[in-house]
C-alpha cells in the first residue's frame, strides 16, 4: 500500500505539472495571464469552495515579500471582525483598491490607451524588464519559427525594441531586438514559411508568421525601423505628437502611439504627393468627385484637408491633381443638390477660379472644418515678392521683383532681382531664327494651357501638363513653373522677408561651411558668363551662405554650388533660395549631408531597378563597379555636371514635375541605350568613357541660348565624329520603356535601401574606429569590434531611457570624426565597468569605476570616447604585471582620486598655500594640489596649468606654445620613474581596493596573507625613507616657515618620529615609547595622540577599533580606512578576519592631525618590488581573462528573464 500511495502521489504530481504546463501554454496563446504563477497566496472563507487570489509571484523570494507586506499591513486588522464573511469582503475590497491605485499611478491620466492595451503594456514591461519611458506601440499574436518548429506567442513592438515571448509546453522563448540593429525587413512567402516577415540583424535571421493582419504589422515595423535609422543618421529621436485630434469614435485596442504613427505616415504621403511644406499636417480626407471644366467631367477621387491647403487627387493617377491654398480662398459655400450634382461644395479663389466638389458624404462637417481653418489663416499682406501669374508672357516672370531693395547690406554687390540668364544673354539673334519661333510656339502652348487649366498654384495638373513639361519649358516660364511644381512657392510666400533676414545675419560670419563655399564659388559653371562676373558670384555666395545658416546640419555640400548656379540663371535670389530648400529638404532628402546618405540610397534603388529591367547588364555592371561611380555624379547634380547645360536643364524641368522617379528612369534609358557597348567592356575605365561620350553628345536643338562649352566633353572627345542624341528623344524613350515606375514603390524601396546604407555606414564607422585605435591597444580586432558594439549600445540606451535624453542625443556631432561621435558619461561608464572589469571589487567597484573615468577624461568635459574607454579597459586586461599595477597605482592618485576621497589631499591644499622652493623643485605655482615631495599630480596637469599661467601673463609669446606643441607631439613613453610618489592615505586607499578586489577570489585567503605581508613591508619602507627625506628638508628655511602650520613643532618631531618608527618596527618598548610620546605632548587631546601602534589583539587597552571582513566590505566611508596598522596586516590577523582598522574619533581635524603621517611616502618601484615577492599576487595580476566571455555575460544580464528551467522546476514542485 505504501508503494501504491507513493506511485499515486508521483502520478498525481506529474499530472498536476502537465496541467500547469497546458494551462500556461493556453494562457500565452489566448493572452489571458501570459503564465501561471508558480507561487500564489489565496484567501478562502471557511466552509467555502471558492478561493480568492490575493497575490502571485514567480519566485519564493517574491511571494515571501508579498506575505510580509500582508502581515504588516493587513493581517493585524482582521482580528476586529466578528465573522468570516466580513473578513472576506474586507480583504477583497482592500486588494482591489490597492490594484486600482497602482494602475492609476502607473498610467498617466492624460493617456487615451484602452484598458486592455494598458494591461498588455504593463505585462510587456514586467516580462522584458523595460522601464516606464519605453512605450508599447502595438502587440500581435504570431508564431516565431525556431528551426522548423513554430512557437506561438506574442510580438510586442515598442518605440525602440522588437520583443517576442512564447511559453509552449514548458519551453520559454524570449527575444529582444533593438530596431537600430535591424539590417533588413522583408515580407515574403516560401514553402517553409507561409507569408512571413523576415527580420535580419548582423547576427541572425528571424521569421515570424501566422499574423491576423500581416500588412499592418509589417508597415508598423517599417515605420519603427525607419525612426531608428533617422536616429542613427541625424539624432532625430522619437517624440510623440500630443496635438493629435481625439478620435470621434473610441478605437478598440489601438494605442495613442499607434495613432500617432499612422498619422505620421499619412502626413508624409500627403506632403510628398502635393509637395507641401514639412510642417503641414493632414486633418482628414474623404471620397468625392471634382468637376473639371476643361473636359466637362466629374472625376472621382479624394479630397484632402489640412491646416493651410485643400487638395484633390484623382483615382486615376494622371487624371487630375489640384492644390488650393487656403490663403487664396475667398468663398466656401454649399450649393444646391441635384441628381446630377449631389451634395455639391463650391470653393472660390482670389484668381477668379471656382471649384465644384460633389458626392461628399459629410458635407456639413467638412464645411465647418474648412471654415475653422480659414479663420485661423492670417490675412496675407501685399508683398512685393509676389509673382503676377497673369502678367503678359512677354514680361519676365521675375520682373515683378525688380522693385526690391538693391542690396541686403550696405556696401554689398546689388542683389540679382531677376534670373541671371536675362542679364547675360549673349546672342539675341537666336530669338529671331527658327529656334526663336519654336520657343514662341512653346510659350503659346503654355498660354493656352493656362487659359484652360488655370495659372498659379490652383492650376489643374493633368496628363496634358506633363506632356508640355516633357517638351521643354520655355525659358521665360522656367523659374515660375519650377517654383510651382516643387512647392517652393508656398514656402516663399508664407515666409516673407525670411531670406533677407538670413542674408543679413550671415554676412560677415565665417565658419567651415563659408570657407568651403568660397573655395567652390569660381568652380560653379565657370564657362557661363553669368559666373564670370561679380554679380553672379555674389548672388551665389549669398544663397549658399544663407542656406548654410538656415540648416547647419547640412551646411554646405559639394554639388550644391552647381545646382544653385543653375537655379540663379532662371530665378532671383530669393526664389533660388527656396528652390534649394525644396531640393535639399524634400525632393532629395539626405542628399547633401556629410555622408550623402540620400544619394547612396537612390544608388541602391538604381542597382535594384537595373537588376529588374536590365538583368543582362546588371551583372556586368556589378563586376565592373560602374553603377556606384556614375550614379552619385548623376543624382547629386541632376546630370548638370555630366551633360551639356542646354540638355541638362530639360532634365531639371522634368525632375521638378516628376521627382526622383524621372531621374531613375532616364538613368535606366541611358544604360539601355549603351547596353551592347557596355557588355563588351573589359574594365571600369572603358565603361566610364563610353557613358561619358554618350552624355557629352546629348544635345538640345531647340535651345535659344547660345551653346556653353562643356568641359567634360572637351576631355572625353575621341577621333570619331560623335553621334548626337536629342534630349527629347531620350526623354521620350525613358517614358516608353520605364514609365511604369511608381512614386509609392520608390518610397518603399527607399526605406529598404536606407536600412542597408545606414547599417553599412555604421559598419564602416566601426571598422574605421577599430582600425584607428588598434595600434595602441592590446585587444584584438574581434574584441575591439565587440567592445564598440557594447559601447555604442550603452550610448543609444541613454538616448532611449536616460534622464536627459535630449542632452544625450545632442552629444553626438555628425561633423566630428567617427571616433568622437559616440561618447558616454560617468554613469554609463560605471555600468560598463562593473560588467566588464576583471577587477571585481564588490560594492567598491563603482568607486573604482569613477576614478578610472576621471583618469581617462583628459579634457575634463565629463565624457569619454571609445578610444579612451578601450584604453582604460586594455590597462586592466593586457600587459604584464608592471603595466596592470601602474594602472591600479594611478587610480589612487589625483586626478583619479578625488580630494574628497582622501583627507591628505585636503591637507596638502592648505599646506602649500605659498610658493615652496626645495632642492628637487625650484618653483611651485599655486595649484589645487601639492606638487612637493609627495606630489601626486599627473605631469600633464602641470603643463596645462603652466600654460594657463603663461596665457595670463604673456599672451604674445607664441614660441612658448610652439615648443609646448612640439613637446606634446613627441612620442614619449611613460616610465615608472615618471610616476609621483604615493602618500600614506593614498596608500591606505590602495590597500582598501586590493582587499575588496580579493574578497571574491577562490584563493582569497592566500591573497589576504600576501597583501598583508606586502603592506607591512611597504609601511616599514615608507618609515625608513622618511628619515632620509626629512634631514635635507629641515635644512631649508622655507620648509621651516611652512612647517609652523603643522600641529607638531620642529622640536617635537624627533620624538614623534622615534615613536612612529618604534611602532612600525614593533619593538618590545612600543608601549613605553607611546607613553613617552604622550608625555612629550600633554597639550594634545588623547584622541589626537593615537599613532600607528601594535594592534595585534594581544595588548589590552588598544586605542584602535578592529573591524571584521564583513564590516569592512559594507562600510565604504573614509572613516573606516582613516589609518592602517602594520600589526593588523600580519598574516595571523588576516586569518582572524581582522585586516583594516578605523579611528574612533570622528573629527576630520583629529584624524588627519594624528592618524595620517604627511611626511610618509612610497614610490611605485617600491610597491612593484614588494608585490613581486608574493607569488599569489603575481599569479592574480597575470591571470588571463577573456573579455569576449565578459561581453556575452553582460548581454545576458542586461535584462533579467526568468528561465524556462526554473519555471519547470517550480511547476513540478507545486
Amino acid at each position: 500500500r505504501g508503494e501504491e500511495a507513493a506511485c499515486f502521489m508521483i502520478t498525481n504530481a506529474i499530472w498536476m505539472s502537465m496541467v500547469c504546463l497546458l494551462v500556461g501554454t493556453l494562457d500565452v496563446v489566448l493572452d489571458s495571464s501570459a503564465r501561471v504563477a508558480p507561487y500564489r497566496i489565496l484567501h478562502q472563507t471557511q466552509d467555502s469552495q471558492v478561493y480568492w487570489a490575493v497575490a502571485c509571484g514567480s519566485s519564493r523570494k517574491e511571494i515571501t515579500k508579498h506575505w510580509e507586506w500582508l502581515e504588516n499591513n493587513l493581517l493585524q486588522t482582521l482580528s476586529i471582525f466578528d465573522n468570516e464573511e466580513d473578513i472576506t469582503t474586507f480583504v477583497k475590497g482592500k486588494i482591489h483598491g490597492i490594484i486600482a491605485e497602482e494602475n492609476k499611478n502607473e498610467q498617466p491620466q492624460s493617456e487615451e490607451d484602452p484598458g486592455k492595451f494598458k494591461e498588455a503594456e504593463l505585462k510587456m514591461r514586467k516580462q522584458f524588464g523595460m522601464p516606464e519611458v519605453e512605450k508599447l506601440v502595438n502587440y500581435y499574436s504570431c508564431s516565431y519559427w525556431k528551426g522548423r518548429v513554430p512557437r506561438q506567442g506574442w510580438l510586442y513592438l515598442t518605440v525602440n525594441h522588437l520583443c517576442f515571448y512564447s511559453f509552449l509546453l514548458g519551453k520559454e522563448v524570449t527575444l529582444v531586438i533593438q530596431w537600430v540593429d535591424v539590417t533588413q525587413l522583408e515580407k515574403n512567402a516560401t514553402l517553409l514559411f507561409p507569408e512571413c516577415i523576415k527580420v535580419s540583424t548582423r547576427d541572425s535571421e528571424l521569421y515570424f508568421s501566422m499574423f491576423l493582419n500581416i500588412n499592418e504589422t509589417f508597415k508598423l515595423m517599417e515605420q519603427l525601423a525607419n525612426i531608428a535609422m533617422r536616429q542613427l543618421l541625424d539624432n532625430e529621436s522619437f517624440l510623440q505628437d500630443k496635438s493629435l485630434p481625439k478620435p470621434r469614435k473610441p478605437l478598440k485596442n489601438i494605442s495613442a502611439l499607434k495613432r500617432d504613427l499612422d498619422a505620421r505616415a499619412k502626413n508624409e504621403c500627403y506632403r510628398a504627393t502635393f509637395r507641401l511644406p514639412k510642417d503641414e499636417c493632414l486633418d482628414g480626407h474623404t471620397d468625392c468627385t471634382l468637376w473639371t471644366p476643361f473636359n466637362k467631367m466629374h472625376i472621382p477621387g479624394q479630397m484632402f484637408v489640412s491646416n493651410n491647403y485643400i487638395c484633390f487627387a484623382s483615382k486615376a493617377e494622371e487624371a487630375c491633381h489640384l492644390i488650393i491654398p487656403l490663403r487664396e480662398v475667398t468663398i466656401v459655400e454649399k450649393a444646391d443638390s441635384s441628381s446630377v450634382l449631389p451634395s455639391p461644395l463650391s470653393i472660390s479663389t482670389k484668381s477668379k477660379m471656382t471649384f465644384f466638389f460633389a458626392n461628399l458624404k459629410d458635407r456639413d462637417f467638412l464645411v465647418q472644418r474648412i471654415s475653422d481653418f480659414l479663420q485661423r489663416t492670417p490675412s496675407k499682406k501685399p508683398c512685393s515678392s509676389d509673382r503676377e501669374w497673369n502678367s503678359p508672357l512677354a514680361v519676365s516672370p521675375t520682373s515683378a521683383l525688380s522693385n526690391q531693395p538693391g542690396n541686403f547690406c550696405a556696401g554689398e554687390v546689388p542683389t540679382a532681382s531677376q534670373g541671371l540668364l536675362k542679364l547675360f544673354r549673349r546672342n539675341s539673334e537666336e530669338l529671331l531664327g527658327s529656334k526663336g519661333a519654336k520657343e514662341k510656339m512653346k510659350e503659346e502652348s503654355w498660354n493656352i494651357h493656362f487659359f484652360e487649366y488655370g495659372r498659379g498654384m490652383c492650376m489643374y495638373r493633368t496628363a496634358k501638363t506633363r506632356e508640355l513639361v516633357q517638351k521643354g519649358i520655355p525659358e521665360n516660364l522656367r523659374g515660375e513653373l519650377w517654383l510651382l511644381f516643387s512647392g517652393a512657392w508656398n514656402e516663399m510666400v508664407t515666409h516673407p522677408g525670411y531670406y533677407a533676414d538670413l542674408v543679413e545675419k550671415s554676412m560677415g560670419k565665417y565658419n567651415l561651411a563659408t570657407e568651403e563655399i568660397e573655395r567652390d564659388l569660381h568652380r560653379s559653371m565657370p564657362e557661363h558668363p553669368a559666373f564670370q562676373n561679380e554679380l553672379g558670384i555674389a548672388a551665389l555666395r549669398r544663397v549658399l551662405t544663407a542656406y548654410a545658416f538656415r540648416n547647419p546640419t547640412i551646411g554646405y555640400c559639394q554639388a550644391m554650388n552647381i545646382v544653385t548656379s543653375v537655379l540663379l540663371l532662371y530665378c532671383n535670389e530669393e526664389e533660388a533660395f527656396w528652390l534649394l530648400v525644396a531640393l535639399c529638404e524634400r525632393m532629395l532628402p539626405d542628399y547633401y549631408n556629410t555622408r550623402v546618405v540620400g544619394a547612396l540610397v537612390d544608388q541602391g534603388i538604381f542597382e535594384e531597378l537595373t537588376r529588374e529591367y536590365l538583368p543582362q547588364l546588371s551583372e556586368k555592371m556589378q563586376d565592373l563597379g560602374v553603377i556606384s561611380t556614375i550614379s552619385l555624379s548623376w543624382f547629386l547634380t541632376l546630370f548638370l555636371s555630366v551633360m551639356p547645360f542646354e540638355s541638362a536643364v530639360v532634365i531639371v524641368d522634368c525632375f521638378f514635375y516628376e521627382g526622383i522617379k524621372f531621374i531613375l528612369q532616364v538613368s535606366l534609358a541611358i544604360l539601355d541605350a549603351n547596353m551592347e557597348k557596355l557588355l563588351q567592356c573589359c574594365d571600369e575605365g572603358e565603361a566610364m568613357t563610353i557613358l561619358g561620350r554618350y552624355l557629352d553628345n546629348v544635345v538640345n536643338r531647340q535651345s535659344v541660348s547660345p551653346p556653353i562649352p562643356h568641359l567634360h566633353a572637351l576631355l572625353t572627345s575621341g577621333d570619331d565624329p560623335p553621334l548626337e542624341i536629342d534630349i527629347f528623344e531620350l526623354i521620350k524613350t525613358s517614358y516608353e520603356k520605364f514609365s511604369n515606375l511608381k512614386a509609392d514603390d520608390i518610397e518603399q524601396m527607399r526605406f529598404k535601401q536606407r536600412l542597408k546604407v545606414i547599417q553599412s555606414l555604421e559598419d564602416t564607422a566601426k571598422k574605421s574606429v577599430v582600425r584607428a585605435v588598434s595600434g595602441d591597444i592590446g585587444f584584438s580586432i574581434e574584441e575591439l569590434e565587440e567592445l564598440y558594439v557594447v559601447f555604442k549600445a550603452k550610448y543609444l540606451m541613454s538616448c532611449y531611457w536616460g534622464n536627459n535624453r535630449a542632452a544625450a542625443a545632442a552629444r553626438r556631432d555628425q561633423s566630428l570624426p567617427y571616433l568622437e561621435q559616440y561618447r558616454i558619461d560617468m554613469e554609463q561608464f560605471k555600468e560598463l565597468f562593473i560588467s566588464l572589469t576583471p577587477w571585481s571589487c564588490g560594492a567598491h567597484t563603482p568607486v573604482l569605476a569613477g576614478r578610472l573615468f576621471r583618469l581617462l577624461d583628459e579634457n575634463r568635459d565629463s565624457l569619454i570616447n571609445f578610444k579612451e574607454f578601450v584604453t582604460g579597459m586594455s590597462g586592466m586586461y593586457h600587459g604584464d604585471l608592471t603595466e596592470k599595477l601602474k594602472v591600479l597605482y594611478k587610480l589612487h592618485l589625483p586626478p583619479a582620486l578625488n580630494p574628497e576621497e582622501t583627507e591628505s589631499a585636503l591637507e596638502a591644499t592648505s599646506y602649500f598655500t605659498e610658493d615652496v622652493t626645495t632642492e628637487g623643485n625650484a618653483t611651485l605655482l599655486p595649484l589645487p594640489l601639492s606638487l612637493g615631495r609627495n606630489c601626486s599630480i599627473n605631469p600633464c596637469a602641470v603643463d596645462s596649468d603652466f600654460v594657463q599661467e603663461e596665457k595670463g601673463t604673456s599672451p604674445q609669446d607664441y614660441r612658448y606654445y610652439l615648443r609646448m606643441w612640439a613637446k606634446e607631439k613627441e612620442s614619449k613613453k611613460e616610465t615608472i620613474k615618471d610616476l609621483p610618489k604615493m602618500s600614506q592615505e593614498q596608500f591606505i586607499e590602495l590597500c582598501k581596493t586590493l582587499y575588496n578586489m580579493f574578497s571574491e577570489d577562490p584563493v582569497e585567503q592566500e591573497l589576504y596573507h600576501a597583501i598583508a605581508t606586502v603592506a607591512s613591508l611597504l609601511l616599514r619602507i615608507g618609515e625608513v625613507g622618511k628619515k632620509f627625506s626629512n634631514k635635507p628638508m629641515r635644512k631649508s628655511e622655507d620648509y621651516k616657515a611652512n612647517n609652523t602650520q603643522d600641529p607638531v613643532s620642529e622640536e617635537e618631531s624627533p620624538t614623534s618620529e622615534q615613536s612612529q618608527n618604534s611602532a612600525v618596527e614593533q619593538q618590545p618598548q612600543a608601549d613605553h615609547e607611546d607613553k613617552t610620546c604622550g608625555d612629550a605632548q600633554p597639550e594634545k587631546p588623547q584622541q589626537e595622540n593615537q599613532t600607528l601602534g601594535d594592534v595585534s589583539g594581544e595588548g589590552q587597552g588598544s586605542p584602535l577599533q578592529l573591524l571584521s571582513d564583513d564590516e569592512t566590505k559594507d562600510d565604504m566611508s573614509m572613516s573606516s580606512y582613516s589609518m592602517v596598522s602594520t600589526g593588523s596586516l600580519q598574516c595571523e590577523d588576516i586569518a582572524d578576519d581582522t585586516v583594516l582598522v578605523g579611528c574612533e574619533g570622528t573629527s576630520s581635524a583629529a584624524r588627519y592631525g594624528s592618524t595620517i603621517d604627511t611626511d610618509w611616502s612610497i614610490s611605485f618601484e617600491q610597491i612593484l618590488a614588494s608585490m613581486l615577492t608574493e607569488t599569489a599576487l603575481v599569479n592574480y595580476f597575470e591571470k588571463k581573462v577573456d573579455i569576449l566571455q565578459k561581453i556575452k555575460d553582460q548581454k545576458k544580464v542586461e535584462r533579467q528573464f526568468s528561465s524556462s528551467s526554473d519555471y519547470e522546476l517550480s511547476s513540478v514542485s507545486g
